[in-house]
């Protein structure tokens, strides 16, 4: 079987994904649909237990990821930012160094509006 040469995507405009929880830093960097171009999280750098949730471990991940993507051409970005995480700040500002303009700044962190259903009260 012959193998089949994958074309090679430009894409211009893409959406950053920085979901920074208490214990780790995933970075998705998509086109303008959602196909992934590339992805990166701080414990896939190296990082390890504390060390994944850092502000340098975000600003690690996201240069690995940017770097990846701009292979495509990518240079305009809207940024979503998903959870408390302390990379959150780090992230974003190392986008700009990096060269990428940035477009939006959305935060997507989930809140509860009514919360979960609380438990029965106790009979004794």
């Amino acid at each position: 079987m012959a193998k089949i040469k994958k074309e090679k995507r430009t894409v211009y405009e893409g959406k950053v994904f920085i979901q920074a929880t208490f214990n780790n830093t995933i970075i998705t960097v998509t086109d303008m649909k959602g196909n992934a171009i590339s992805a990166c999280s701080a414990g896939q750098l190296g990082f390890r237990g504390a060390k994944k949730s850092t502000p340098f471990a975000a600003q690690s991940c996201i240069e690995t990821a940017i770097t990846k993507a701009k292979d495509t051409g990518l240079s305009e970005v809207h940024v979503y930012v998903k959870g408390p995480g302390v990379g959150r700040e780090s992230a974003i500002r190392s986008l700009g160094t990096m060269g990428m303009q940035v477009k939006s700044i959305s935060d997507v962190t989930p809140i509860p509006h009514n919360g979960c259903r609380p438990p029965k009260t106790r009979r004794i």
